[in-house]
């Protein structure tokens, strides 16, 4: 279906003053009804939508308006079933039972690998509605390559299956106004962030904060940089740390930055303590590698008791810096992009009508008030992201080859905890050098 973008327009004037049913963050809602029919081009369809968030949330809000406003142009019926964030925990068997689900939204890197079989195969219609033009190509790309390792590596098995909802990046996300004090400009490599450090230090902030809950993304990219997330993955699953001599340099690197006074007064710290010293600091905070949601938490616990909106930081994003010494083929330019995506089942009887609100709700009009509502990353690449967002969409339009979250250090489930309170301890300053954390590692298998 072609966007029809002056009745849209019509369509959400009409809507303005329909109040969201359903109960306080759970439950369903159901809209559609006489209000919302009138021969519109699917009249008669009817949608159940599983959403991972609550109505109470300022994303659940948005997709009730944007869900009202599609009905009223379209004549469609759509009930959407608030599950929140244990949507996660029922999906599979859902799906394996055939329950009325047309559309659910959950962690595209789940739906890909856990999901694929149950969801509908979008090319097609992506193809013929110009989505690729409406979508960061990372994602789209991603998603079908892992459908195909999925499907055993079949070359040609891969598929695009979902659409992206609320994407995510992750850099070194850093308070441009302190920049600004300290007369320092973003680095691009390891070597100019030590120096920007210095400079930071010599000018009376700290350039790091670092909570133990975020330290092995931290040192997960910067190991990365010298192995590629592939090999890190290998590691977490089979050991051999000692024997990849990037990991001992990756940590010497960290040993060095701790002893250089680089990180925050008490980091690495309980979860969210370091990161709000980006807010509150004496010394204030300059820095935080972490994904893009930390500037809305961040602004948060700096605008709160009383404090204007002037007090929320002034953001900019960097991707991770590359390094001198990294193993041939690693892409130093690979950066951190996850995604909630929104799915179709692959049994739902209204598929093109499931597609064209999936794509309605992440483009245009609601994508932009999604992302100015949340603070979020506009779904919509042509969409302008919130100032708290600066940068993140132009590192996700060059990203080619996207990172996972940890980059490769939790592919292990079973030794995962061990390796995070290994990684800690060394921010802590437990390892006298790189080839004690390693051997330290290898000691878990």
């Amino acid at each position: 279906m072609k966007k029809k973008v002056l009745s849209v327009l019509l369509a959400a004037a009409m809507v303005m003053s329909l109040a969201a049913c359903g109960s306080d963050g759970g439950g369903s809602s159901t809209s559609g009804d006489d209000s919302s029919s009138g021969g519109g081009e699917y009249d008669g369809v009817e949608l159940t939508y599983w959403s991972m968030w609550t109505n109470t949330e300022p994303q659940g809000k948005v997709l009730q308006e944007a869900v009202d406003a599609w009905m009223a142009e379209t004549g469609a019926k759509v009930t959407i079933e608030w599950k929140g964030r244990d949507i996660k925990n029922i999906l599979a068997s859902s799906l394996e039972a055939n329950d009325k689900i047309d559309l659910f939204e959950d962690d595209y890197n789940r739906i890909t690998h856990n999901l694929y079989k149950y969801v509908a195969d979008l090319t097609d219609l992506a193809d013929a509605n110009g989505y690729a033009d409406q979508s960061f190509q990372v994602f789209n790309d991603q998603a079908i390559a892992w459908v195909d390792e999925a499907n055993e590596g079949s070359e040609g098995d891969g598929f695009l299956p979902c659409i992206t909802e609320q994407p995510q990046a992750g850099g070194v996300f850093y308070n441009a106004d302190i920049f600004a004090d300290a007369g320092v400009e973003a680095p691009t490599t390891w070597a100019e962030m030590l120096d920007v450090c210095q400079k930071l230090k010599d000018a009376g902030y700290a350039p790091m904060a670092l909570d133990s809950t975020y330290a092995p993304f931290f040192f997960g990219y910067h190991l990365a940089r010298y192995i590629g997330q592939d090999t890190t993955a290998t590691l977490a699953k089979e050991g051999g740390w000692s024997a990849n001599p990037g990991v001992a340099q990756a940590a010497d690197d960290m040993i060095e930055f701790v002893k250089a006074g680089y990180l925050v007064d008490g980091a690495p710290d309980e979860y969210p303590n370091s990161q709000n010293k980006m807010a509150l600091g004496d010394p204030q905070a300059a820095m935080v590698v972490c994904a893009n949601y930390v500037t809305a938490e961040v602004n948060n616990v700096a605008t709160s008791n009383g404090a204007d909106e002037d007090a929320a930081l002034n953001w900019g994003l960097f991707n991770y810096p590359s390094v001198d010494g990294a193993a041939e083929g690693v892409d130093q330019t690979a950066a951190y992009a996850g995604a909630n995506s929104i799915a179709i089942t692959n049994y739902s009887e209204n598929q093109e009508a499931a597609f064209d609100l999936a794509t309605f709700i992440t483009s245009g009009e609601y994508d932009q008030k999604m992302a100015d509502t949340a603070s979020q990353i506009p779904a919509d690449p042509s969409n302008k992201a919130p100032e708290s967002q600066n940068g993140t969409v132009e590192v996700l339009n060059a990203a080619t080859s996207p990172l996972t979250w940890n980059m490769g250090l939790n592919e292990n489930g079973d030794l995962m905890s061990s390796i995070q309170e290994i990684v800690v301890k060394l921010y802590e300053g437990e390892y006298a050098t790189g080839a004690d954390f390693a051997a330290a590692l290898d000691a878990l298998y």
